[in-house]
């Protein structure tokens, strides 16, 4: 029995591959039930990672129904609304909503696999001598597991049994918002998201969007914060709102709208585990997702690197059949170096969007990848 803590798009394909090759697997998940909260919003699908997960997973087809078409065109702007940038989008990265494709993923497991309501409070190594571990719930139940795969987010629980680090805050801050009805509502915002993703960058500072479906454009407010700012509480929308304002009271209207046409705001400070951080091989045990490697969005790898973990880990414990330290010794040989690499380049992202060059740097590279694929 293969244990996951966390039904995110991670835990779910390792699931889905592990049971459709008849190993035994169960979840248990904080969520009360797959609709319990918004999962979030777009999406990009990278060919060798995502795309390839769920063609492992046996769901591609079903992926494409759900894709939203024309949502990886791009748009770069500065606060005063010039546009720098504008792409269509080619389909190699096609866009799908986050909450959209997590249904999709549940769908594809038989009832019972999913333990829902299940928040852990902690995890510890057995009392007894058989190596294996006990899940502790909110809900006062005790869970034991031979083998348990952390797959339980940013502020993992079974992180702690193997690797001595806790997520940073990254110095920046967003600040969410939701418009709905967009193209009838507010117009002029869609036509500055355009038919894809939006960037406006300037002093340090930016509006980004995103285009979902059923006519909603999601945006952030992205600015740096100190850490106070992050931990501070935000429960009175109002002040949220007037913090958030005020920083860009010299930006164009229709930006600004994005983030102050409908309420509510939700404050969303960005945390990054350390660039190349490892841990010690621990028996019965690992990560996934961004339990192993955290990092900003600024790549566009997070939940991309999240499923192809879960891919490669469920086809490493087929493949090794009972040695099932030997699968978690290979997935982590792989694993760790790549998610280095995908870290190092979030971070870089951050820098170039957040300077006093902005939006310059991300022009340059979005026509670097262009005259590359050209050529």
């Amino acid at each position: 029995m293969i244990t996951i803590l966390g039904a995110g798009l991670g835990g779910l394909i390792l699931s889905r591959i592990l049971h459709i090759h008849g190993v035994d697997v169960r979840i248990f998940e904080s969520d009360t039930s797959a609709s319990a909260r918004h999962q979030g919003g777009m999406l990009d699908m990278h060919v060798e990672s995502g795309q390839a997960a769920l063609r492992a997973a046996g769901l591609y087809d079903e992926f494409r129904v759900i894709v939203l078409e024309e949502g990886d065109a791009s748009r770069v702007l500065d606060k005063t609304g010039r546009v720098h940038f504008s792409e269509a989008g080619n389909g190699l990265r096609p866009e799908v909503d986050r909450g959209a494709l997590r249904a999709m993923l549940i769908a594809s497991l038989p009832e019972g696999i999913i333990h829902w309501g299940h928040r852990a409070t902690g995890v510890s190594a057995s009392a007894s001598a058989d190596g294996s571990y006990v899940i502790a719930f909110a809900n006062d139940r005790l869970v034991k597991a031979d083998v348990l795969i952390g797959a339980d987010g940013a502020w993992s629980k079974v992180r702690p049994l193997l690797a001595d680090v806790e997520p940073v805050y990254a110095g920046l801050s967003f600040v969410e918002a939701r418009l709905t009805e967009a193209s009838f509502r507010f117009p002029a915002q869609a036509e500055a998201v355009g038919k894809g993703m939006m960037a406006a960058l300037s002093d340090r500072k930016g509006i980004l969007a995103h285009r979902e479906p059923g006519d909603v454009l999601c945006s952030y407010a992205a600015f740096e914060a100190p850490v106070e700012w992050s931990t501070g509480d935000w429960s009175n929308g109002g002040r949220l709102r007037e913090d958030v304002l005020a920083r860009f009271n010299d930006w164009h209207p229709s930006l600004v709208d994005l983030i102050a046409s409908e309420a509510p705001l939700i404050a969303r400070p960005l945390y990054a585990l350390p660039v190349g951080h490892r841990w010690e091989r621990r028996p019965g045990l690992t990560l996934i997702g961004d339990a192993a490697h955290l990092m900003s969005p600024f790549a566009g790898e997070g939940a991309n690197l999240a499923m192809l973990d879960g891919a490669e880990l469920a086809q490493a414990i087929i493949a090794h059949g009972e040695d099932v330290e030997a699968a978690l010794a290979s997935y982590e040989a792989a694993m760790l170096p790549r998610s280095e690499d995908a870290a190092a380049q979030s971070a870089a992202g951050l820098d170039m969007c957040f300077n006093d060059q902005a939006p310059r740097p991300l022009v340059d590279f979005f026509q670097s990848m262009r005259s590359g694929m050209e050529a």
